[in-house]
């Protein structure tokens, strides 16, 4: 089933997974050393950055992608195929309400919080925030691999 919005998903959500794998494996693990002082500043800073305009597009195409997919009939899609691709859809909304719906309210709760002890703020903050982490990190690569097995059946 190769077609243009099944290989645009494929990309989008590689690239968001890899993003995603890296804050997990390397980004996070590299914080994790820094005083309490020097974590949350460098958090804020980097959620100040991240949230831009190449982010937001790859982010939006996490989801755009695979339901155009869906979307546009293919001659010869099997059902194996469309429920590959439903299921990666699944997967990537999944992450999204996760995103939105923790790791945002936990960024903002971070960006307000200055003045306040750095020790308070980075308990409040950093093991809830990796916990929601690998959970997206999770359904976005498993995203990956479902959309990939979509366009290999």
């Amino acid at each position: 089933m190769p077609t243009t919005f099944l290989a645009l998903a494929i990309g989008f959500t590689g690239l968001y997974a890899g993003f995603m794998l890296i804050f997990l494996t390397g980004i996070m693990p590299a914080l994790a050393r820094l005083t309490d002082g020097e974590f949350v500043t460098v958090m804020r800073r980097i959620n100040e950055y991240v949230p831009k305009a190449v982010f937001m597009v790859v982010f939006l195409g996490l989801v755009v992608f695979p339901a155009l997919a869906l979307a546009v009939p293919v001659e010869g899609r099997s059902d194996t195929q469309f429920w590959l691709v439903l299921a990666g859809l699944v997967c990537a909304v999944l992450n999204h309400l996760v995103t939105m719906g923790g790791n945002v309210p936990l960024n903002n709760a971070l960006a307000a919080s200055e003045g306040q002890p750095a020790s308070a703020v980075r308990a409040a903050f950093e093991a809830r925030w990796n916990r929601l982490h690998l959970v997206r990190t999770v359904l976005v690569t498993a995203a990956f691999g479902l959309l990939i097995a979509a366009a290999l059946t």
